[in-house]
């Protein structure tokens, strides 16, 4: 009975184990947004998307300093609902989208801040300038995605950066310098791939 007992106890450890273990997911453009607000002359505050977010997230729970991040954000994605303004945000007068046609983001450091807190600290790449960000970050969920059926991941992220830093300072301090950035993304190990 003893040795049937241990057994079960191994076993248990064994699945939480297993269940906590280290994962990489692959971001979900379809479930990914950022978006990034800033003030107009004080009377309003606009708000643009960016998607078709590319990229993959370690993320381990038993050790979050183990995890990683790494994001390609095409500016083709961008998308503030006035098509005009969409062509004024991609020319040279802010991001340059021809010469620089993505964002990146790639973490240095991941550590944890507090009950499904992280803090991501990174190399953020806009306009052909890298400065170091830092997102503060909550855990929605850790699980199997009940559609894809597979182990999936989603997190919420935000950061205020100034966009003089990264060379895109027109028009500032009418147009504020600061801009906040939102993030939702879910993200799915990828699905195995077939035999060949």
């Amino acid at each position: 009975m003893k040795r049937i007992l241990l057994a079960a106890a191994l076993g248990l450890a064994f699945a939480g184990t297993a269940s906590a273990a280290a994962l990489t997911y692959k971001i979900d453009p379809n479930h990914t947004d950022v978006v990034v607000g800033w003030s107009h002359f004080g009377f309003s505050n606009p708000i643009a998307h960016f998607g078709k977010v590319d990229g993959t997230i370690t993320y381990d729970p038993a050790k979050p300093a183990a995890s990683s991040v790494q994001v390609t954000i095409p500016l083709s994605g961008l998308n503030s609902h006035v098509p005009d303004f969409d062509e004024h945000l991609k020319s040279a007068d802010f991001f340059d989208a021809e010469k620089f046609p993505t964002i990146t983001f790639k973490s240095t450091k991941v550590e944890a801040a507090g009950e499904k807190k992280l803090k991501v600290s990174g190399d953020l790449t806009v306009h052909g300038v890298t400065k170091p960000a830092v997102l503060d970050v909550t855990i929605n969920k850790i699980g199997e995605q009940p559609m894809a059926k597979r182990a999936a991941a989603g997190f919420d992220a935000s950061t205020t950066l100034k966009r003089s830093d990264f060379g895109l300072g027109k028009y500032a301090p009418n147009v504020s310098d600061e801009v906040s950035i939102r993030i939702t993304t879910e993200a799915l190990v990828p699905k195995p791939e077939a035999k060949k």
